[in-house]
């Protein structure tokens, strides 16, 4: 609840001019930094050949979104080391700092062979740029939204934030309107083959505007009366982790909002993406049509449920954004492969797919230990072909002693094989040719090889008609969009006045990082995993759904209401 009996809380003497510059310089880096890190994850399908090859589809695929999730576990790391800088010497530096290794780590990655090139060292090379954006981008957003925050009028706080909370749809922007741009202008062989570079290069002209920008702002005036009366800290881990006044704070903070930040975001912008292309085959110009539209949508959605939250508060807008997700996952994505891929909802209805196997000759499908003989049993050969085509299945046990089968329907079987002692080479043969008789048995029993109506060109007539015949998909995206906004446009505002400003950088930074960086960026690799273990491509919604439900239930008994705190005290 709001504390009626306390002071009005006090605002800095910042002119309207001075603010808008303040919001400008904040959001234009931080829109860099957001379209470095995203634009891999626009790209991960179309660099899983390129880095992860010879191994398995599902296998190699799952990899690349690990590559993907690495960048955001090494997040935290990078909040407690920008944070203490922030809190001893200000945020300005901090945040100079991060722009530039996110910047130069994303022009590497442009710049990398591949594994054909240089074999294992590829990856390697790919997961440490990957672990030096996530550093970086664990101090970036913090620095940008404290600032901006320490600079604003105090009934205007969440309006001032809610543009740092935008910069995350517009660097999605940038980073899905470049890849579009690239892929449409090269076409789609010479973009899988090497366009997907150009992205990752352009970023260094980015890099020079931002910094330039930056380079223009000054401290911020929470911190500048901080230092001048000698309370700044040296000891903002102690004081963050060990007080137990702070700890409960931060532990409130990471199991209530941000928890449910990391997987309704996610959700809503990332595993949505890859389960339209991916598990309902939606060609990726069409997918990267649908996700351009809703980000859209989300700009201007998180201003006004930021702006929202200064007249209603922070805590009611988030609680909306949280339980109408809540509410949505499971409907939501059985709507969109019917609105998607009806053909594969009406296949998947009428002819069950069944594996009978051996228990004891199925491995998790998913092991990551990346060796050659992985997966080489009947068992694992016949689930890694479907688990590979987004075909939801159910496995039954088959007598000892029997070969692998998948049994499409009432009649249609395909006997599976064993590559068990084989070499690398012939282990990879033997996957290949169970998958081809398999999707031709798939495609005789009805069900479809890629969604129909498949996108041709940019032209309008073409947007037009998948506007038309794809509305049920963006409808449902955009409701998606509504939850994650409302979530995340109070956020920022919420977050900066939930601690005290001597240690406001790192006590912030280290629970919002560890909430999207951890629960957020490995949603898309854990939701897949648990779809391919159960055969089912609905099950590894139960993660968002608990991680949610816990994370309202917190925030509802515990998270207080912020918004008419006075942060410079």
């Amino acid at each position: 609840m709001t504390d009626t009996s306390a002071p009005a809380p006090t605002s800095p003497d910042v002119s309207p001019a001075k603010m808008r510059q303040v919001v400008a310089a904040s959001a234009a880096g931080t829109v860099f930094e957001w379209y470095d890190f995203f634009v891999y994850g626009a790209l991960a399908s179309v660099m899983a050949p390129h880095f992860f090859a010879g191994l398995p589809d599902a296998q190699a695929f799952v990899f690349t979104l690990l590559t993907f999730a690495v960048g955001f576990i090494v997040r935290p790391i990078g909040a407690l080391v920008f944070g203490k800088i922030g809190d001893s010497t200000g945020r300005k530096g901090a945040f100079l700092i991060t722009i530039l290794i996110m910047g130069f780590s994303t022009f590497a990655i442009g710049l990398l062979p591949t594994a054909a090139t240089i074999g294992i060292w590829a990856p390697i090379l790919l997961v440490t740029l990957r672990v030096l954006q996530g550093f970086a981008l664990g101090g970036e957003y913090g620095g940008a939204a404290i600032y901006v925050a320490e600079h604003a009028q105090a009934h205007r706080r969440g309006a001032a934030t809610g543009w740092i909370q935008a910069t995350a749809s517009i660097g999605l922007i940038g980073a899905l309107g470049v890849v579009l741009g690239v892929r449409a202008y090269l076409g789609e062989e010479a973009f899988r083959e090497w366009g997907w570079r150009i992205p990752f290069l352009v970023s260094i002209a980015l890099l020079g505007v931002s910094v330039w920008i930056r380079l223009q702002l000054e401290e911020s005036p929470a911190f500048k009366k901080l230092k001048e009366e000698g309370k700044t800290t040296k000891r903002a881990y102690a004081e963050s982790f060990t007080e137990w006044r702070n700890l409960r704070i931060v532990l409130i903070a990471l199991f209530g909002v941000m928890m449910a930040q990391g997987v309704v975001w996610y959700t809503a912008h990332f595993y949505s993406q890859f389960f339209l292309e991916r598990i309902l085959r939606i060609d990726s110009q069409t997918v990267n049509l649908i996700m351009i539209t809703v980000v859209l949508i989300s700009a201007p959605l998180y201003i006004f449920f930021a702006r929202l939250s200064d007249t209603l508060g922070r805590k009611p807008v988030m609680l909306f954004g949280m339980v109408l997700m809540l509410a949505l996952y499971f409907p939501g994505f059985h709507y969109i492969t019917r609105a998607g891929n009806p053909a594969l909802a009406e296949a998947s209805e009428t002819t069950p797919v069944i594996v009978y196997a051996n228990p004891d000759d199925c491995t998790f499908q998913l092991d990551l230990t990346g060796g050659a003989a992985q997966f080489a049993t009947a068992c694992d050969i016949a689930k890694g072909a479907l688990s590979s085509t987004g075909i939801s299945y159910t496995t039954l046990n088959a007598p000892i002693g029997e070969m692998a089968e998948v049994v499409i329907g009432d009649d249609i079987r395909v006997r599976s094989v064993s590559a068990v002692g084989l070499s690398a080479s012939e282990i990879r043969a033997a996957r290949t040719a169970f998958s081809e008789r398999l999707r031709e048995a798939l495609a005789t029993a009805g069900y479809p090889t890629s969604a129909s109506g498949a996108m041709q060109n940019w032209s309008f007539a073409e947007i037009a008609r998948v506007f038309s015949e794809k509305w049920g998909v963006i409808a449902m995206m955009a409701l998606f969009i509504v939850a994650a906004c409302a979530l995340y446009g109070p956020q920022a505002a919420a977050l900066v006045e939930l601690f005290p400003t001597r240690i406001r950088y790192t006590a912030m930074s280290f629970p919002y990082h560890v909430g999207t960086g951890w629960f957020g960026g490995l949603l898309p690799a854990t939701v897949f995993a648990i779809n391919t273990a159960t055969g089912s491509i609905y099950m590894g919604l139960w993660f968002p759904v608990i991680v949610t439900a816990i994370a309202i239930a917190i925030t509802f008994l515990f998270w207080p209401e912020t918004k008419d705190r006075d942060i410079h005290v």
